[in-house]
Order: structure tokens, then C-alpha cells, then sequence
């Protein structure tokens, strides 16, 4: 059964996927850029993957792709993702969102908080028409994308049902998160100095970096999450992913950490390796699991 599953990952991780729909986050506003490092010169969007036909099962994830907030880790953290949830029923969305680079020329928070929050109620508002249930689409990142991510999971924007624009109407609240290795924390010794200095800017207060360590926003109304680390990552901190699932337990929210014993950083599905490609199966049973309750 094991060496099954290693095999149907590995053999998942040399599929790939087209994009049936491409939506852009701000029509009409071209000066919004992606940008960054490499010079996107593109605007914030999403590319939605519809799940194969027979296995479709209603559920969706938003994508988040890591790249420390300077450049966007788009194959193996984002279109390989998206081949692996459609092959299990997932509905996947990339997230394509805006960046920074060490000439501080492209965007600070909150452009991509607003870009991850406007991506979830414009996949919501689309739920119907895609075949998707609203109550069953969640959140995935990667390294600083799982920041982002946990940005949507603990700064939540209730709905306004009077709205007048469709998106607004829905809350931002995931149905649930998933986050392998996280840049979780801003405020200490355990920060990811790049994507803190990307995303906040090189005079950011204390308080601004405490605001975004989203281990301290954690609250009740936080989705069931799902933690991905390695003891040995040098780049992001393994305690980044032990903070927030502390503030999960905190708070009485439904959690879940795994910690491998080797991986370093960036891995993605860890194909190569038959220990690190383990946690997208176990993710598949974590999520059966929780969208069934």
C-alpha cells in the first residue's frame, strides 16, 4: 500500500496540467504588477484547474506558491500541486500575486494580503458555476506563500450580505489550511529575514512585525490546519510551523504537524525522496477527514 502511493506520487509529479481559466484579480487595473525579482510583467490573477470529471468531489484549493515574497515558485509549488489535487477531485487555483524586489520597487503589505482575500471570495463567488461547494474550499502555501496563507487563515473578513459587489459578499475564511514550511513569524529569531524585509519594507516597527507573525492571531474562528516542516531547514525555521500549531492547540482549533528528520527547504511533493513524498497522501487523508465531518 505505501510503496503504491510513493509510486502513484512520483508518477503524479511528471503530469501535467493546462489551466481551464485564467481570471484577473483587478480588471481594468494594468499598473497593478506582479513584478518582483525577476521582473513579472504581469498582473495579479489566478489560473483555476478543474478536477478530473470522475473523481470531481466538490472541493477546492487556493494555491499559494512560496518564493520569499520576490519571486514565485510557479512548477513544482504551484502547477505540480494543481496536477496533483485534480487527480484526487480537488478543484486547484494558483495564486499568481504581487511581489517585491531588493530596490524596494514593487508592492508591500497588504497588496498581497488584498490579493490572496480577493483571490478566496472570487473563487467562492464562482463556486456554482464550477461545480464547487463554498464550504469545502481551503488554502495551501509554500515557504513565504505559506505565510500568506496563514495571512487568510487568521485575518479573516467576515461577508457582507447587503454588498453590492458579488465577491464581497463572501467571507475570506478557508475551510481549512495547509502549510508546508511556513514562513510563519516576523517579530523574531526565527524570522525569514528575506521575506520579512520583502514584505514589510527595511523600516518596519515592531508592532508591524508582530501584527504579521500570524502565530499571534490565531484565534477560535482559525481553520483546521495542517503543518509541513523538516528539522533540518535552514531557511525557514522548523519552529516557525511549532508556533502556530501551538497557538492552533491554544485556541482549541483542529491541528495537525508533521516534522520530517531530513528536507532542508523547497521540496514541494518531495518526489524524489520516499519519506518527503509521504505528506500529499496524508494530506488527501487529513482532508477526507475533515470535509467529511
Amino acid at each position: 500500500m505505501k510503496n503504491s502511493l510513493a509510486a502513484a506520487l512520483l508518477m503524479l509529479t511528471t503530469i501535467t496540467v493546462s489551466a481551464q481559466e485564467r481570471i484577473d484579480l483587478y480588471p481594468g487595473q494594468t499598473e497593478l504588477r506582479i513584478a518582483g525579482g525577476r521582473k513579472v510583467d504581469d498582473v495579479p490573477h489566478i489560473d483555476h484547474y478543474t478536477a478530473a470529471g470522475d473523481k470531481k468531489n466538490g472541493a477546492a484549493v487556493l494555491i499559494c506558491p512560496g518564493g520569499g515574497y520576490t519571486h514565485l515558485a510557479i512548477d513544482h509549488e504551484g502547477k505540480d500541486i494543481a496536477a496533483f489535487f485534480t487527480a484526487q477531485g480537488y478543484d486547484a487555483i494558483v495564486l499568481h500575486y504581487r511581489l517585491n524586489d531588493g530596490q524596494q520597487s514593487g508592492s508591500r503589505y497588504p497588496a498581497q494580503y488584498n490579493d490572496v482575500t480577493n483571490a478566496m471570495r472570487l473563487v467562492k463567488s464562482k463556486a456554482k458555476s464550477w461545480g464547487l461547494n463554498p464550504e469545502k474550499i481551503g488554502v495551501l502555501g509554500f515557504s513565504a506563500g505559506g505565510h500568506l496563507a496563514s495571512t487568510l487563515a487568521t485575518m479573516i473578513i467576515p461577508g457582507n450580505p447587503q454588498a453590492t459587489k458579488e465577491t464581497e459578499k463572501w467571507s475570506t475564511r478557508p475551510a481549512f489550511a495547509v502549510l508546508v514550511y511556513p514562513v510563519i513569524a516576523m517579530n523574531n529569531e526565527y524570522a525569514h529575514k528575506g521575506s520579512a524585509l520583502n514584505l514589510l519594507g527595511p523600516d518596519a516597527s515592531p508592532a508591524l512585525k508582530d501584527s504579521l507573525s500570524t502565530y499571534l492571531r490565531i484565534t477560535p474562528e482559525t481553520p483546521p490546519t495542517m503543518l509541513i516542516h523538516s528539522t533540518d531547514d535552514k531557511t525557514v525555521p522548523v519552529e516557525n510551523s511549532i508556533l502556530f500549531y501551538q497557538g492552533l492547540v491554544k485556541n482549541k482549533v483542529s491541528a495537525t504537524l508533521h516534522i520530517y528528520d531530513h528536507g532542508g527547504h523547497g521540496y514541494g511533493m518531495g518526489p524524489k525522496d520516499p519519506v518527503l513524498n509521504s505528506w500529499p497522501g496524508l494530506c488527501i487523508s487529513w482532508l477526507q477527514s475533515q470535509l467529511n465531518k
